[in-house]
């Protein structure tokens, strides 16, 4: 079992459920994780994801290794049948089924590249890793989706919701660097599973993120008119996707203010973090009471948990069954 996207989600419900339970008592697992080994590879840098599967896995029992590529590893090769004569010096042939070795899971963060929209889309790391390892991959943040954090989001707005049928609006907010598109993407995915929410998207005109992901969602170009009537508030920045990894637009009116969420009704602020001070958000927003940052990232430790819960008992399972095999 992988968990790549929040597509690997069957019942979205069901699985927020579960994290909800995992919260409540983080250690009642503890023996599951015994001398099972949870390998994270990092292309990327990191605070909530690395500390907070770290801790998941720690609450399971795991051993964790951590290893960071960018200055700790050789360059990795993965296209098939290159000829190495120049600055990889490793294959994804051979890394990917060493640390399969070593780890009985492996957990992946490797961000967009935002140069080549097609090689993002390949999801070039993720994916040889998952066509070589012999193990579970689970995805920290690869180039299009961040699904760990979106079910984190999921959990944090059960919690949070107060009626029967919320008003959702992820809005796209200013950033003076060029972002990918990850979180939005399985946040997009994530909302198109719930059940009973209206979802609607924000951005300005030129900024539509995949059509491939979205599909049918809402998308309102007023940002003011998207806030109308809205209960939870999700801003992220993201850059262009159509004019691939430019920013287009730095329009500060699309920052999150105290003026916007008034139009809302008393709605929570979300963001992914980290995030910029008065650029995406202003400090009023950010740090009043309806701000709920912190407790959402809190909740990653439980969305990671309970992913690697769930892999860890398939492997025990098929243990058993192997081990059953053996005896006959």
């Amino acid at each position: 079992m992988n968990y790549t996207s929040i597509k690997d989600i069957d019942s979205l419900s069901e699985w927020v459920k579960e994290a909800l339970k995992i919260k409540k008592n983080p250690l009642k697992h503890k023996k599951l994780g015994k001398n099972k080994t949870l390998g994270m590879l990092f292309f990327n840098p990191s605070l909530r994801t690395r500390l907070s599967t770290q801790k998941a896995a720690l609450n399971l029992g795991m051993n964790v290794m951590v290893m960071n590529f960018t200055n700790e590893g050789w360059t990795l090769e993965f296209e098939d049948g290159a000829i190495m004569n120049s600055g990889a010096s490793e294959h994804i042939k051979e890394a990917a089924a060493v640390v399969s070795q070593y780890c009985d899971i492996i957990a992946i963060r490797a961000f967009a590249g935002l140069v080549d929209k097609e090689k993002d889309n390949a999801e070039t790391v993720l994916a040889g890793f998952m066509k070589y390892a012999t193990v579970p991959i689970v995805n920290m943040e690869g180039c299009t989706g961040h699904p760990l954090q979106s079910l984190a989001d999921a959990i944090t707005m059960e919690e949070h919701k107060t009626k029967h049928r919320p008003k959702v609006v992820l809005t796209w907010a200013p950033h003076p660097r060029a972002l990918p598109q990850a979180v939005p993407n399985s946040f997009v995915e994530m909302m198109q599973k719930q059940e009973n929410m209206d979802f609607v998207i924000t951005h300005p005109e030129g900024y539509e993120l995949n059509p491939e992901i979205t599909k049918d969602s809402k998308i309102e170009y007023d940002q003011n008119k998207a806030f109308e009537n809205a209960d939870f508030i999700y801003a992220k920045n993201w850059s262009n996707y159509n004019d691939y990894g430019k920013i287009t637009n730095s329009d500060p009116n699309w920052t999150v203010s105290a003026d916007k969420m008034k139009l809302t009704n008393n709605a929570k602020f979300m963001h992914c973090l980290p995030v910029r001070r008065n650029v995406i958000v202003t400090d009023e927003v950010i740090d009043s009471e309806n701000s709920i940052v912190i407790e959402q990232a809190n909740n990653r430790t439980y969305s990671a948990q309970l992913v690697l819960q769930k892999i860890l008992k398939k492997i025990e399972n098929r243990e058993k069954k192997k081990e059953k095999r053996l005896l006959k």
